[in-house]
């Protein structure tokens, strides 16, 4: 079976599973919101434009984590109760995955674009212009949910998942810029040799 097969099987039972009796429903549009435009946008350049393996797997385990924070609610994932319990955390972590795959994922997705549109010359600056990317798009994900929690009080406290934690929008941002250099750290050979394929049309 054609990984595009596989891929949009998984997607589509995950996202089945993750709207049906969800913990909290406005929530759950919101958190989902974003895999829902992501499949959108992969559909409408599949053929223009399409991916390396590498990310199109990278954005599936995104859709997964955004599905199941839209399921259960970010701070209440019940294996990261577990977790939480087990260690003796303070709070349920569920959110610093999600997070840290915010910068990850971003990541090799902006780093494919870059290259193979030749928009940078020099692996220096590709690398900072990546992590800024990676660390606009938290920033601006922090100001949704900050305008979620000012004009519907009814999903705030779920939506924004801060458990109260003091400082949870700048950690948040500290996750996705330590997912951003992790991704660079660890797939970027891997994803030239990938990317090499693609431009030979395999």
């Amino acid at each position: 079976m054609p990984m595009r097969y596989i891929w949009l099987i998984i997607f589509l039972a995950t996202l089945v599973w993750s709207g049906t009796h969800p913990k909290d429903r406005l929530t759950w549009v919101l958190e989902v919101l974003p895999a829902l435009i992501g499949f959108a946008l992969l559909v409408a350049t599949r053929r223009s434009f399409p991916l390396t393996r590498l990310a199109y797997v990278l954005i599936l385990f995104h859709c997964i984590i955004l599905m199941v924070g839209g399921h259960y609610t970010y701070a209440e994932v019940p294996l990261f109760d577990r977790i939480r319990d087990w260690f003796e955390l303070e709070r349920n972590n569920y959110d610093k995955v999600g997070h840290f795959a915010q910068g990850f994922v971003p990541a090799i997705i902006a780093r494919e674009i870059l290259l193979r549109k030749a928009i940078v010359a020099g692996r220096a600056w590709l690398v900072f212009i990546i992590v800024c990317v990676c660390l606009a798009i938290s920033a601006f994900y922090e100001l949704i949910e900050w305008w979620v929690a000012v004009f519907s009080e009814e999903a705030a406290d779920a939506f924004l998942g801060t458990q109260g934690y003091a400082w949870d929008t700048q950690s948040d941002m500290m996750y996705a810029l330590v997912g951003a250099i992790a991704a660079l750290m660890l797939l970027s050979r891997m994803h030239d040799r990938q990317m090499n394929r693609v431009a030979r049309g395999e």
